[in-house]
């Protein structure tokens, strides 16, 4: 893996071009000893190396749209591309409406001149953290490809595409994680924005309440150029904050809970750099996250919203999805209109409540995501196996989607361990600020720099 800014130093420089790119990551998504056919459900070999050939040309006479122009990027299966079925990881759509147009942030990756490689392997609707599809296979973790384990979802491919050299960067979404738990599984960078900044239009929802659209890289630098350029802003990265003197809490509710040994010994090495580099850290009273813990997923929006969704199809369609998807899906069908409205009222009330609390620090920080990435086999081969945990890999990063904030996930692992997440939460609308800070962070900790 390579920054988005060496490879655009060296396509300033002459040292390659955007076919040479294009092509090389073509190659490693054909390869048949790769996980190409897993990673990617459709791949527009054509179209990808004609914008390589066309950034080529516009280089040459001086025109460079963005950092991003040139660059091969992977966008996730539910972003519509005009002309193209968005299937959402499913065979249930294989038939519906071609899209009439791009989502808007497909249509601004074009116009900064970015190689649209594909579309990626997901979990079917976005409705799961570990990234298995039945329909179109399981991709790999590069993490310990031998045992084979998963790479976290619902943005599996994406992780995959950009760890394997298929992509520079990668569009996921992220209701309850799917952005930041498969950066965590896969030794990545993830950023979650405050939702609002980036649109939705053109991307099939699973909640109209919490979804979110971000990306994975292999830094945070990267991430900050594509998350301007979703958001429709100047691809300039904010000048990084110096560690010294900042606050960050770690809520001593929930967060730290059932951690694997590998998490807790790479969080807590995390922790240590931080105080050296001058920062103040310190636990923070939240005892409202244990109302999280005491109700599940019934105080979550995108249960009744995902049910609501996909009532049509979970009625007349429900032998072709994922068992695990449909079930998922089919228990916000069990909540009352009254039922909806309490949960809208706890997600406002746990936000202002919180919010008093951490307004103190200039991030919350907690790990990713309890566990390392399991095998694959252990979700197969009986019902109960293939009910994967998806409570406890969403614990930590749902809390950022409920009380709708900005929040960025940085590697913190040893080179060649099982790979570890570090996540920085910030405040509503303060995405640039996480993301200076979170540039001083990755610098820091993630070995991938």
């Amino acid at each position: 893996m390579k920054p988005i800014a060496q490879i655009a130093e060296e396509l300033a420089t002459g040292g390659t071009t955007s076919r040479a790119l294009t092509e090389d990551a073509l190659a490693r998504i054909e390869d048949p000893d790769g996980e190409g056919s897993r990673t990617f459900i459709r791949v527009f070999r054509d179209s990808a190396l004609a914008a390589a050939d066309a950034n080529d040309g516009l280089r040459k006479t001086g025109v460079v749209p963005s950092p991003l122009a040139g660059i091969p990027v992977s966008i996730k299966d539910l972003c519509d591309v005009a002309g193209v079925t968005t299937l959402a990881g499913s065979t249930v759509r294989c038939n519906a409406t071609p899209a009439a147009r791009d989502a808007t942030i497909v249509a601004r990756l074009r116009a900064a001149g970015a190689v649209i490689m594909g579309t990626t392997n997901m979990t079917e609707f976005a409705c799961g953290g570990l990234g298995l599809n039945p329909h179109y296979g399981d991709c790999r973790n590069a993490y310990d490809r031998e045992t084979g384990r998963v790479p976290g979802g619902s943005s599996a491919g994406a992780a995959v595409s950009v760890t394997d050299g298929m992509a520079a960067a990668a569009v996921g979404t992220d209701t309850a994680g799917s952005v930041r738990i498969p950066a965590a599984m896969c030794g990545l960078a993830g950023f979650k924005p405050t939702a609002k900044r980036v649109p939705v239009d053109g991307i099939f929802p699973l909640s109209t309440t919490l979804d979110s659209v971000g990306p994975l890289a292999p830094t945070i630098a990267c991430c900050g150029i594509v998350d301007a350029i979703f958001a429709g802003e100047d691809p300039v990265l904010p000048e990084a904050a110096p560690l010294e003197g900042l606050r960050f809490g770690i809520p001593d509710t929930l967060v730290t809970d059932n951690l694997d040994a590998e998490v807790a010994v790479a969080f807590e090495r995390a922790v240590d750099k931080l105080s050296a580099a001058g920062a103040r850290v310190e636990d923070v009273a939240l005892p409202e996250l244990g109302e999280l813990s005491k109700v599940g997923q019934i105080r979550f929006p995108s249960m009744v919203e995902g049910y609501a969704i996909h009532r049509d199809r979970l009625e007349n369609m429900l032998d072709q999805m994922d068992p695990r998807i449909s079930t998922r899906l089919l228990a916000g069908g069990q909540m009352s209109g009254p039922d909806y409205y309490d949960v809208l009222q706890f997600k406002q009330s746990l936000t202002e409540r919180a919010g008093r609390i951490t307004a103190n620090y200039d991030a919350i920080i907690m790990p990713t995501i309890p566990v390392i990435a399991p095998p694959i086999a252990r979700f197969k081969g009986s019902d109960e196996a293939e009910r994967d945990p998806h409570i406890i890999v969403i614990r930590n990063t749902s809390i950022g989607n409920l009380l709708d904030r900005c929040s960025l996930s940085i590697p913190c692992h040893d080179a060649g361990a099982a790979p570890v997440g570090f996540m920085l939460m910030g405040e509503n609308m303060a995405d640039k600020r996480l993301l200076a800070i979170g540039l001083s962070v990755d610098r820091l900790l993630s070995p991938n720099l």
